[in-house]
């Protein structure tokens, strides 16, 4: 069977891509094929890119600029190297009126694809608009990002997720929002997947350290003064030197020796070896927890729920810190025999799931060709 996915795969994030390899790499323990739909949502290139970034500023062009321009390489060379993409781009909604049917199958997910406030509202196609009735509709551990819809997307929402066979997702509060608020049944909660690939699997891909001895990572998404002068305080109380992951040029001015923009697998690297890192990204958090390093989660005023959801799910929220007073953060260690003996039966839920859909599907698969035999046989006879 092949298997097509729609997911947010065009936005110059690293928890994004990361998370779009592991679903691919999962998806092709199952299907024989597995491809993704290249729609890129309009402000995750160009013109729109740049206008996102300067908010119609014209004189932070020049600031900005390179870091898109480099974007556009480091991204797009990884995507080149890793990611099979259907020959059709899809770059606005009208594109869809004459969507090419490529697969048997059809998976939304994983990340924020129902994320109404970082799409700037319903993107149906997310919500696999575009499939065919005919087709099955699955969603692979997609997240809405908050904990509840407002109320004017609801009849929307639920409009388009109520033609899924099965929808999975990766944060208990999108579990509630799909029971409680959209009134359907047929849903479950699993694990991103890129935690649903053990830490050997990353490991095995990523390049050897260049940082000799323990450091501090920084991952932030969110700038803050605050978060800074916390990160120094740090620093100083644990005798650490602090790396900061760059994930723009104009960061490499703030707190920390710059990483400035490193390679796609490098996140995976930096992370494993540090000895905390200190975040306020779902990613960087699921990451740490996964090869074991000890983060120090500092929650973004917009859309925490993912991270506290899943500290929460490891019982982890020890490293959760409340407030920029709070250095008593790194005596509160992990389990992480524990955490790994939770990740472990959550990896099987993600199995059991996707060999469902392949067992459901497959037999469907098995009487079309049935079918298409016995057509076949008797106009011959």
């Amino acid at each position: 069977m092949k298997a097509g996915i729609i997911t947010l795969h065009s936005v110059c994030n690293y928890g994004t891509q990361l998370q779009a390899y592991a679903t691919q790499e999962k998806l092709k323990q199952y299907f024989d094929e597995v491809i993704f739909i290249d729609y890129r949502r309009p402000d995750t290139y160009g013109i729109k890119l740049l206008k996102t970034f300067t908010k119609g500023n014209i004189f932070k062009i020049p600031a900005i600029l390179p870091t898109i321009l480099y974007w556009k390489y480091n991204f797009g060379s990884f995507q080149r190297r890793f990611f099979k993409f259907t020959k059709k781009r899809y770059l606005k909604l009208e594109d869809f009126s004459n969507f090419e049917d490529i697969a048997d199958i059809y998976f939304s997910g994983s990340d924020q694809v129902w994320n109404t406030g970082w799409n700037n509202g319903i993107i149906p196609p997310f919500y696999l608009s575009f499939v065919p009735d005919n087709k099955p509709k699955y969603a692979y551990a997609s997240s809405f990002g908050k904990t509840k819809l407002d109320e004017n997307e609801i009849t929307e929402v639920k409009k388009y997720l109520e033609k899924y066979d099965i929808i999975s997702v990766r944060e208990e509060s999108g579990l509630s929002i799909i029971k409680e608020q959209l009134k359907i049944d047929n849903a479950i909660r699993i694990l991103d997947p890129t935690l649903a690939m053990p830490a050997e699997f990353w490991r095995n891909i990523a390049p050897k350290s260049k940082i000799k001895g323990d450091y501090i990572l920084i991952y932030n998404l969110n700038r803050s003064k605050e978060f800074d002068k916390y990160a120094g305080e740090l620093s100083k109380r644990t005798n650490l030197p602090i790396y900061r992951f760059c994930t723009r040029f104009d960061q490499i001015f703030r707190t920390g020796k710059s990483l400035v923009m490193p390679q796609i697998l490098d996140f995976i690297t930096l992370v494993d070896n540090a000895k905390y890192v200190l975040t306020d990204s779902f990613h960087a958090t699921a990451f740490s927890i996964n090869m074991e390093t000890e983060p120090i989660c500092i929650y973004p005023h917009n859309y925490s729920s993912r991270i506290s959801d899943f500290l929460a799910l490891v019982n982890a929220t020890q490293k959760h810190v409340e407030n920029y007073e709070d250095f008593d953060v790194i005596n509160r260690y992990i389990d992480f025999s524990k955490v790994n003996q939770i990740l472990n039966e959550e990896r099987k839920k993600v199995d059991d799931y996707l060999k469902q859909i392949v067992e459901r599907n497959g037999e469907k698969n098995n009487e079309k060709r049935r079918q298409s035999y016995n057509i076949s046989n008797s106009s011959i006879l």
